[in-house]
């Protein structure tokens, strides 16, 4: 039996390393609880932001169990499964959804560019044959900009048509107002669900039928992006989003992925927090600095967040 369909406030978590690189699940799962205490609606785990990509099969199996052995529930999690051999999302994909995951955010199969619609289609096709479990739910994960693989609604609806149980959504990172005005218009009234990969539009996509969304400064601000989704109506929520967006800028002034890990260290007072795999590196002194001093000047702040020091 399939989940219920998992909306809201989703954070793609960021994965923390021990000093020789090796991911500290101990860690990761207390930041996962800390985000569910403090209003996530689920956790997008092996996203880009957790650095997925850098990451084996393995580890990322492991890390999965180990969270289910913390008692993270499992229908609050989407995983990221998406590999550019289709055997390993095959694996993944299996592993977790046989655990009642609410879902898997799969990529698109990224190292060859300039492929053919049809080749991709074949690819997620692949996939879903071979995983051959019916509670599988797909969110198909369209970031352009990294992947160089776009995934085209012509590509979503020939997937819907040919798979209506498994393909249950999208995450689109292109941060592209039109190209999620698109895909809102498209598939209105559906049950295909669309999830901007950045709180910058969330209201705009809850104004026209949105799912909520996925977004790598969930795992600094969960709760005041959880609270503009809970009150979108409201009269303030303009102002509310005015607040996300002068966060969201502040950090992604700098690489994403070390700001977001510098900014939990700093609140955390744990610089653990700040490692990154190789390609990435870590945010210098004096951006990890400007940094915390334009987020000081926001008054920013993350409630409880030092029980994870």
């Amino acid at each position: 039996m399939k989940q219920t369909k998992i909306k809201g406030v989703l954070v793609p978590v960021i994965t923390p390393f021990r000093q020789d690189l090796s991911p500290d699940g101990k860690r990761f799962a207390a930041h996962c609880r800390w985000l569910l205490d403090q209003g996530a609606s689920g956790l997008a785990i092996f996203g880009t932001t957790s650095e997925a990509n850098s990451l084996s099969v393995d580890e990322r199996i492991a890390l999965f169990d180990e969270l289910l052995a913390a008692g993270i529930p499992p229908a609050r999690l989407m995983p990221g499964t998406g590999c550019c051999a289709f055997t390993d999302s095959v694996r993944l994909s299996r592993h977790v959804v046989a655990s009642g995951c609410a879902g898997v955010l799969m990529l698109p199969p990224f190292y060859y560019k300039g492929v053919s619609e049809e080749g991709v289609f074949r690819s997620f096709a692949e996939t879903i044959e071979r995983v051959g479990d019916p509670r599988l739910s797909i969110y198909l994960y369209h970031i352009p900009q990294m992947s160089q693989v776009p995934i085209p609604i012509s590509l979503i609806e020939r997937l819907l048509s040919a798979y209506p149980v498994a393909i249950a959504g999208i995450k689109d990172s292109s941060g592209d107002p039109a190209n999620l005005r698109a895909l809102l218009d498209a598939f209105a009234g559906s049950d295909f669900d669309v999830f901007p990969g950045s709180e910058l539009l969330l209201l705009e996509g809850l104004r026209h039928g949105g799912a909520g969304c996925i977004t790598a400064t969930g795992n600094v601000n969960p709760g005041a992006i959880a609270k503009l989704y809970d009150n979108w109506r409201s009269a303030d929520a303009d102002a509310m989003q005015a607040g996300l967006d002068a966060v969201r800028k502040a950090i992604q002034a700098f690489p994403v992925i070390p700001a977001v890990k510098a900014t939990l260290a700093r609140c955390t007072g744990d610089d653990a927090w700040s490692r990154v795999r190789p390609p990435l590196v870590e945010l210098a002194a004096g951006q990890k600095a400007q940094l915390a001093a334009e987020l000081q000047a926001l008054a920013f702040t993350m409630p409880g967040i030092a029980s994870l020091a």
